[in-house]
């Protein structure tokens, strides 16, 4: 027995080595696979811990659901095919693109009455003035549903996002065949509204590459441009160019990595400490928060429109806590016309009908600092660029930055609040383009609400808010004239008018001026009272309106084409659009990339008319959202900044 127990010990041990080398080198090769091959993320996003959910939607994820999913650049969108009964259409909405980097503007050799940074007022060639749908569901704004069923599934596109998800909607929130016909304009769901605009983005947007198309409706109505403008080369060539101008060269940050942005700065801030931690203002965020996050269904509303929230049940709560529980110390200190003086006309008019509002406000301002959950810096951005340079010879961002800096020492030397939190519970409202450099070293730990909201140069989603552009003017009249046109007396297809502002606009007109009679794409026009009126009338014309970038990411078509109910087609890569955190911007707005630019009209053509109407009438929903009134009147965009803002610093309170 012993001799047999020596020659079988050997043997063991050669096995047992074999069986580790094995095992070692098996190991080897799958961990070289997962971190090596190009999409080894979706390995990832197979695993529950590394799944990233998007903001508003839930991870859980049903068995016997299979939707045909359809990715597009930057767009992950899908086609619902569990919905085939032509006589059932789903209630609500949502849909498209976003985009990428702006160049790294020089502070240098321009006039600041004429400032380079500046948008064109009505593209006239000025410059520095510069129907109920039910809601049948909730859609959270962080991950949760307790109403909702989700089906999320992950897909990989060609630029990097990872995240495709559908919902399923409740049984009883479809409409007859002729509720339908009552209604047809708004019941499209946002996953078919999406499918179609990906679609189009599909077929005509990447013609350099072999990315399979699904067919769509309207296929019939598309139009060859000229051949020049849809050869492989001359897109290769428009987007090296664009890149060109973008720093490092990056690709845009999509529509979904900014969602996830967003999630995340939800999710990552939520408190896991004791109350004693926090002041007594920031535990009555915190308990607001909680109420936030516990929201009532709400399945119809009179004065809201479900299908342009991204969660309309808990806007509403939030808003309603915002106007019971909200208080703001404006401070006083600071010299006129820097502080205190807003301007009230022109292109940066915003800072300035906020700032005055604010001030005037009995309802949310206090005297008394120690009863303010936020503090407001009452400085006028066009006013420090404009001022400094013209009485002290401050030419650069860094003169003006440390302007800023000694304005926050004082206060921070004054006051206690300041040093509390490091500034995170102050706020700052900025219309210049220059405003995110020069409020970027002392003041970027507050919010800032942004004009020129580039998220891909310093703009921090989840704590910034994106300011919307204004022109106003007239003083008295901030409303102005707005309305428009109905869908069928719009002939044509897409409007631009503007000044060669940055390198995007020249390149549009390159390929669209004078080229196509349903393309009315011009340079400036004439600066009269005819030019003026000549822009307005093709606005209320038009079923799109190109909302194309300038020097920064941010332009006023945006807000004038919802005047005038003109569906926003936004080609600004990287442009966080106004108040992200709570409007569906997908359900009202295209968002075509920079590089796209030679096939425009493919692109609008090949979105089908009842997409079209939809978005339309969104446009006309949200309208109300973007209008100044001379006394603040309820959902308005001074009530809608503020709530961005409040909702903002909810999320980013942090212990003493």
């Amino acid at each position: 027995m012993a001799y047999t127990f020596q020659l079988q010990k050997p043997w063991q041990m050669e096995s047992r080595r074999l069986i580790l080398l094995m095992l070692i080198i098996g190991s080897a090769a799958l961990v070289f696979q997962f971190l090596c091959l190009p999409y080894a993320s979706i390995l990832l996003s197979v695993l529950p811990a590394f799944r990233h959910p998007v903001l508003g939607r839930s991870s859980f994820q049903t068995g016997d659901s299979s939707p045909t999913h359809v990715i597009v650049g930057n767009l992950p969108l899908l086609n619902d095919s569990n919905f085939t009964d032509s006589s059932l259409v789903p209630g609500v909405v949502k849909g498209s693109v976003m985009g990428r980097r702006t160049e790294n503007m020089k502070e240098s050799s321009k006039d600041p009455e004429n400032d380079y940074a500046s948008e064109e007022v009505l593209g006239q060639g000025y410059d520095s003035e510069l129907d109920d749908v039910e809601n049948t569901y909730d859609e959270s704004s962080f991950g949760k549903s307790e109403t909702l069923v989700m089906n999320s599934k992950f897909n990989k596109n060609g630029s990097g996002s990872v995240s495709t998800l559908e919902k399923t909607r409740e049984p009883g929130v479809f409409l007859s065949k002729e509720e339908e016909d009552k209604k047809p304009v708004d019941l499209l769901s946002n996953d078919t509204l999406k499918s179609d605009i990906s679609s189009a983005l599909d077929k005509f947007g990447n013609l350099n590459t072999s990315v399979g198309s699904p067919s769509f409706r309207n296929l019939d109505l598309v139009k060859n441009l000229d051949e020049d403008s849809i050869t492989s080369s001359n897109s290769s060539k428009i987007t090296s160019n664009i890149m060109k101008k973008k720093i490092g060269g990056m690709p845009p940050i999509s529509i979904s990595q900014m969602n996830r942005l967003l999630f995340d700065s939800h999710v990552s801030s939520k408190p896991m400490l004791k109350e004693q931690q926090f002041s007594v203002r920031d535990r009555e965020l915190l308990s607001a928060k909680l109420q936030i996050e516990m929201a009532p269904i709400i399945r119809n509303d009179p004065e809201l429109h479900a299908s342009v929230f991204r969660n309309i049940s808990m806007f509403k709560r939030s808003y309603g806590l915002m106007e019971r529980i909200l208080k703001v110390y404006v401070y006083t200190e600071g010299e006129k016309p820097i502080f205190h003086q807003p301007k009230l006309k022109g292109i940066y008019a915003s800072e300035g009908w906020f700032m005055k509002l604010m001030e005037a406000n009995k309802k949310f301002v206090v005297k008394d600092p120690r009863k303010a959950h936020l503090f407001y810096l009452p400085f006028s951005s066009t006013r420090v660029r404009t001022m400094l340079h013209k009485y002290k010879n401050f030419h650069t961002v860094r003169n003006l930055a440390e302007y800023l800096n000694k304005y926050v020492d004082m206060i921070a030397a004054k006051y206690h609040f300041w040093n509390r939190t490091g500034g995170a519970d102050h706020f700052l409202v900025a219309s210049h383009d220059w405003a995110p450099k020069i409020t970027r070293q002392h003041m970027g730990n507050c919010i800032r609400a942004l004009c020129n909201s580039n998220v891909a140069s310093g703009f921090k989603v989840g704590k910034d808010v994106s300011f919307p552009v204004t022109f106003v003017g007239n003083s008295t009249d901030p409303l102005g004239d707005r309305g428009g046109k109905s869908p069928s007396e719009r002939p044509i297809l897409a409007f631009f008018a503007g000044n060669m502002h940055g390198y995007l606009r020249p390149i549009l007109l390159q390929y669209w001026e004078n080229k196509d009679p349903e393309m009315k794409i011009f340079g400036p026009m004439p600066q009269d009272d005819e030019g003026k009126m000549s822009y307005i009338q093709h606005m209320k014309s038009s079923k799109y309106c190109i909302c194309a970038r300038g020097f920064e990411v941010h332009t006023p078509r945006v807000v004038e084409a919802i005047f005038y109910e003109c569906v926003p087609v936004i080609l600004s890569d990287n442009y966080v659009p106004p108040f992200f955190e709570v409007l569906d911007w997908e359900a009202f707005a295209v968002f075509i990339p920079e590089k796209d630019i030679p096939n425009l009209k493919n692109i609008l053509l090949s979105i089908p008319e009842e997409v079209y109407l939809a978005m339309q009438l969104r446009v006309k929903k949200v309208q109300q959202h973007f209008l100044w009134h001379s006394q603040p009147v309820k959902y308005d965009i001074f009530h809608m900044t503020l709530h961005s803002i409040w909702s903002n610093r909810m999320y980013r309170i942090k212990p003493r």
